[in-house]
C-alpha cells in the first residue's frame, strides 16, 4: 500500500524558514558528511577508491582530495538546486502540491549520496565491504522508495519522468507517474532481491531490470500521447 504524504502547503513554492526548518537533520548530515572529510582526510591515502566493477572489485580510482571531499559538494549542491530550481520553474505553483513529496525526495537522495561516500571512504580506509551488494541494495531501496511517492508529482520541468509527451500534456504526465510509481516499486524490490546475487547472470538481470524501469515509461508515455492526440 501506498504511503501518502500530507501536501498541505501555501500556495506557490515557498522557500522560507518555515520550510526549511523542517529539513534541519538533513543539513546536519550534509554539513557533518563535510566535516567529516576534512577530519578524515589525513588519514586517506593518495589513492581513493573511485569506481568498482560488477564483481565488486575496484577498477578506477581517485586523488585523496577528490575522494575525500567531491561527493560530499555534490551532495550539497544537488540539495541547493532542489532548493531553489523550482522558484524559476513556470509550473512552479504546482509544487505546493507535491511539497511532502518533493521534501522527501530532497532527503532521500541526500541519504542515498552520503551512503555512497561512507561507502568510498571505508573502503579506502582498509575496511572489507561488499561493495557491490551494498550498492546495488541501496539503489532498488531508492527506486522502491521514490516509487512509493511517484504518483503523487504534479506538472513541472525539473522534477520527476520529463520527456516531450509528459511536458506536453498534463494528463499524459499523471498517468505516467501514477504507472511508473508502481513499476518502480515492483522492480525497486526485483533489484533487491537480485543484490545478494554474485553470479554473472543475477548482475546482468539486475541492470536489465534497471534499464527496464527506466525505459519502459518513456514507451508508456509515448503510446499514450498518441492516444490521446
Amino acid at each position: 500500500m501506498k504511503t501518502k504524504i500530507n501536501n498541505h502547503e501555501p500556495k506557490g513554492y515557498q522557500l522560507n524558514w518555515s520550510t526549511l526548518r523542517r529539513e534541519w537533520p538533513i543539513w546536519l548530515l550534509l554539513i557533518g558528511t563535510l566535516i567529516a572529510g576534512i577530519i578524515i582526510y589525513p588519514s586517506l591515502p593518495d589513492q581513493v577508491p573511485s569506481h568498482w566493477n560488477f564483481k565488486g572489485e575496484v577498477d578506477a580510482h581517485s586523488s585523496r582530495e577528490f575522494g575525500a571531499f567531491m561527493l560530499p559538494l555534490i551532495n550539497i549542491g544537488m540539495y541547493l538546486m532542489m532548493l531553489f530550481l523550482p522558484l524559476i520553474d513556470p509550473k512552479r505553483d504546482n509544487y505546493a502540491r507535491f511539497a511532502g513529496a518533493y521534501r522527501f525526495l530532497r532527503c532521500a537522495l541526500a541519504i542515498f549520496m552520503t551512503a555512497i561516500y561512507a561507502i568510498t571512504i571505508l573502503s579506502a580506509l582498509g575496511y572489507q565491504i561488499n561493495t557491490g551488494l551494498v550498492v546495488k541494495a541501496f539503489v532498488a531501496l531508492l527506486f522502491m522508495l521514490i516509487g512509493n511517492f511517484m504518483g503523487q508529482m504534479r506538472h513541472n520541468y525539473f522534477v520527476g519522468i520529463k520527456n516531450p509527451w509528459t511536458l506536453a500534456n498534463e494528463e499524459v504526465w499523471q498517468a505516467t507517474h501514477r504507472f511508473s510509481g508502481k513499476l518502480w516499486v515492483i522492480g525497486g524490490l526485483i533489484t533487491l532481491l537480485l543484490a545478494p546475487v554474485q553470479a554473472l547472470w543475477g548482475v546482468y538481470l539486475f541492470f536489465t531490470v534497471i534499464v527496464i524501469l527506466v525505459v519502459l515509461p518513456m514507451v508508456y508515455s509515448y503510446l499514450l500521447f498518441r492516444r490521446l492526440s
